[in-house]
């Protein structure tokens, strides 16, 4: 008996123990603790109407149809999945001439900043593929992060005007956390820079006095114990590490030192301290206030720079308090102490956030992608959502192509198993911000249909005790969606905690998710798979499907004869339930 059908014979003998019964092309409930369940695998006929424009589907085909020739090779890479029993044998059946997958399964989150913050511009990324807008309080004013947020809303209203449905944008608040930063340059106009040259002096100074008076000659930093822990030959990078001093003369309030990387410096840039202990506060007076405004603004989730460990998480939990109970936590993995700290910072958090910038200067370069796919793989193990951050399209900031290497990195960490990607000053300050999410939406898709699902499937099952029929279920939905190539796996659910379990296994298709809570709708953006779709009409089980397979129906995902799996979780029970059709 080969291995998949032993998994699937495990899953469903599992099942069975909870009085389940699976029976495909049919419904079958049971009684399970007074509560109704049921599995349910059915196949739809209809004809798919017209292509249409959504977050999902990225309704750009240049890439397809101006360099390659047409052809009626299968979307997917479906080639490559026959027959295939090993990496090796999927990874030589690839073919560029290959359809990608029609709908995107991962998610994309933009760095909303000047250059895309208003309502008419939010509403073109979001049709260019934006899932999560981030908001980033190392930048600006409280004032000015309300009102972003508040016309991200009136973009997310427009948009639902125009489409027919909402594209459940999720808002995130990313803290300034205990980071160390310049000051503002003298006459800084938003763009300024000053040349720091190499070999010259430069004094890094505490003195608020330069806080909003820096020069190529005096460069304030805001950490007040940089004199204190700091000594002769230790280095200061500035700016991602594109910037170094070395220091050589440690004074009351300032540090001087040679300039030993050189380059052009704009305002409010980053400083690290490798191989410094450092006594900075998990989470800083101005993070608490930033943390108290994102729960009276409702957003969905926190991207918390520079968590170092468990009691990181906790603290910054503690402050959100009762109002913010429902906010997600994503710590930001930005550092050794953090790559070291990760199993109980994982078991923690919501999810996790490879923020590779800094993380790129507190350890050697040649790590970071050692760091990048243990923290993925490992999140992919919890049933955890990981997002790779930074320097992702950063050419693009200034230019409309991807270096080939940029494009090798977002489809990478897609291979990886990440579930989002995230762009930050290219959306945010950037020439191209529309070009960027679209380009990263079609490599997206192009890696998705490359990732080897079945492979990984069995993989992910294999290390974990089942925890509980709910959990079973979605691994019995999710075999049965690769075995049988459905189309969909529909989910009705209340809390998504349904859904999130299928995204742990990854399927190969999408996870439509309809709920009547925009909270739910929008926290889904964070996993792999799923397709918030809020579901508005009546509180029936028949309607709420019915409104979900039209859905499928009508942006063309779902076709005539394709298989459809569907779902329904229960708010108050671990199992899965479902009305009979």
């Amino acid at each position: 008996m080969s291995l998949r059908r032993v998994i699937l014979r495990q899953a469903f003998e599992r099942v069975s123990k909870e009085r389940f019964i699976f029976n495909h092309f049919s419904s079958v409930s049971s009684v399970l603790s007074g509560k109704h369940f049921q599995f349910i695998y059915q196949k739809l006929y209809f004809n798919p109407s017209s292509k249409y424009t959504m977050v999902w589907i990225t309704n750009q085909e240049y890439e397809e149809s101006t360099i390659l020739p047409k052809t009626d090779l299968p979307r997917g890479q479906e080639q490559a999945s026959n027959g295939s029993h090993s990496k090796v044998e999927f990874n030589s059946k690839l073919d560029i001439l290959s359809r990608a997958n029609k709908v995107r399964l991962s998610g994309i989150v933009c760095t909303i900043g000047p250059v895309s913050r208003e309502v008419e511009y939010l509403c073109s990324l979001i049709e260019s593929g934006m899932n999560i807008a981030r908001m980033n309080f190392s930048h600006g004013s409280h004032e000015y992060h309300s009102q972003t947020i508040k016309n991200c809303r009136e973009a997310d209203k427009l948009y639902k005007e125009k489409k027919g449905f909402s594209p459940n944008l999720a808002i995130a608040l990313d803290t300034k956390g205990p980071e160390i930063r310049t000051g503002l340059l003298e006459g800084d106009d938003g763009r300024k820079e000053v040349e720091l040259e190499k070999g010259a002096k430069i004094k890094l100074t505490t003195n608020e006095e330069f806080k909003e008076k820096c020069t190529k000659e005096v460069l304030y930093l805001d950490y007040k114990n940089i004199t204190k822990v700091m000594v002769p030959g230790k280095r200061v990078f500035i700016d991602d590490g594109l910037i170094s001093v070395v220091a050589e003369e440690i004074g009351d309030d300032h540090v001087i030192g040679t300039i030993e990387n050189g380059g052009n410096l704009g305002s409010r840039k980053g400083c690290n301290l490798p191989g410094t202990d450092t006594d900075l506060p998990a989470v800083s007076e101005k993070d608490k206030s930033d943390l108290q405004l994102g729960v009276d603004l409702g957003v969905d989730m926190i991207f918390a720079s520079f968590i170092r460990n468990a009691a990181g998480v906790k603290e910054i939990r503690d402050v959100l308090g009762e109002a913010g109970k429902d906010i997600l936590i994503i710590p930001k993995i930005e550092n050794q102490q953090g790559c070291n700290n990760i199993d109980e910072i994982i078991e923690a958090s919501d999810g996790i956030m490879v923020a590779r910038g800094d993380m790129g200067i507190e350890i050697p370069t040649e790590k970071v992608f050692i760091a990048q796919k243990q923290i993925i793989a490992k999140c992919n193990r919890a049933g955890k959502p990981v997002i790779c951050a930074t320097q992702m399209l950063e050419s693009m900031v200034k230019k409309p192509r991807p270096t080939r290497a940029e494009g090798a990195d977002v489809a990478n960490a897609i291979l990886d198993g990440a579930d989002c990607v995230m762009l930050s000053g290219e959306t945010a300050k950037g020439d191209y911000p529309t070009t960027c999410v679209r380009t990263m939406a079609a490599l997206a898709k192009e890696a998705e249909s490359c990732f080897y699902n079945s492979r990984l499937f069995e993989q992910l099952i294999s290390y974990d005790e089942m925890k509980d029929c709910s959990e079973t279920t979605a691994i019995a939905a999710v075999q049965s969606s690769l075995l049988n190539r459905a189309s969909a796996i529909i989910v009705l659910s209340e809390t998504g905690r349904t859904a999130k379990l299928a995204s742990k296994f990854r399927p190969k298709c999408p996870i439509v998710v309809s709920t009547h809570d925009g909270a739910v709708a929008r926290k889904c953006n964070l996993h792999r798979g799923l397709i918030p779709l809020l579901y508005e009409g009546e509180k029936s089980v028949d309607s709420q499907m019915k409104h979900a397979i039209d859905f499928a129906k009508k942006f063309g995902f779902v076709g005539s004869g394709d298989s459809v799996i569907v779902l329904c979780g229960c708010a108050d029970s671990s199992c899965v339930c479902m009305k009979i059709l």
